[in-house]
């Protein structure tokens, strides 16, 4: 298929035209070293917004993260439609919007600023997406909302103690049930809890919960 303008795109998804399967082809066929601005055209995204004041200490700015580094979380983690995506530190919406689009899977985002929580919000009722949700908040206080989760992102939103703390209130989660911890660009410390499964991209670690059992349909790596 040849590449659609991103217009015509969008009136896809807003006409709920546009399945994972035909996003997933669309967004194929567009060259890699485009496919950033693409998808800011796409979901109406103009520049990077500015942080405000509500961005605490260990806290990165807002930055958005790679498409490319995206499409291969969905593929290794993998994420699927039975899955529930959560992105911590979620900014305006763009990873958790892209891989609810890539996949079909409900996503939510978990942003402490309260302008991009807005922003986010906005997107999600722009595109009509209802499967997007955001929960304004520090990631490290706020695990009941992001108890569902099955995938968690992880792109260097933040450092030091409050980093230590999302993963200590993460831990309950993969004694129950099998959970990936997907890190761009964030390097773990051991974690007696996850298992190293997918090491071989510079910027991308994927970690597969200990101690649940697995679903069958969860490849571990060889």
């Amino acid at each position: 298929m040849s590449a659609l303008q991103p217009a015509a795109v969008r009136a896809l998804i807003e006409n709920n035209r546009c399945s994972p399967a035909l996003f997933c082809e669309l967004i194929g066929g567009i060259p890699a070293s485009e496919r950033d601005a693409w998808v800011d055209l796409l979901l109406g995204l103009d520049g990077i917004p500015e942080d405000g004041p509500e961005l605490p200490r260990q806290c990165v700015p807002y930055l958005p993260c790679a498409v490319d580094a995206l499409l291969r979380v969905v593929e290794h983690a993998p994420v699927g439609s039975a899955d529930v995506f959560v992105d911590v530190g979620s900014g305006v919406g763009r990873a958790a919007a892209l891989v609810h689009l890539l996949t079909g899977a409900p996503a939510i985002g978990v942003e402490v600023q309260p302008a991009l929580v807005s922003a986010s919000r906005a997107l999600a009722v722009r595109l009509r997406l209802p499967g997007l949700s955001f929960v304004q908040g520090d990631a490290a206080d706020v695990i009941p909302r992001m108890a569902a989760g099955s995938v968690f992102l992880l792109y260097c939103p933040f450092s030091g103690d409050r980093l230590t703390r999302l993963l200590a209130n993460v831990e309950p989660l993969a004694r129950a049930r099998p959970i990936r911890v997907c890190c761009v660009d964030l390097p773990l410390a051991p974690c007696r809890w996850l298992d190293l499964a997918l090491p071989r991209f510079q910027d991308l670690s994927i970690y597969r919960s200990i101690g649940a059992p697995r679903p069958a349909d969860v490849v571990t790596s060889t």
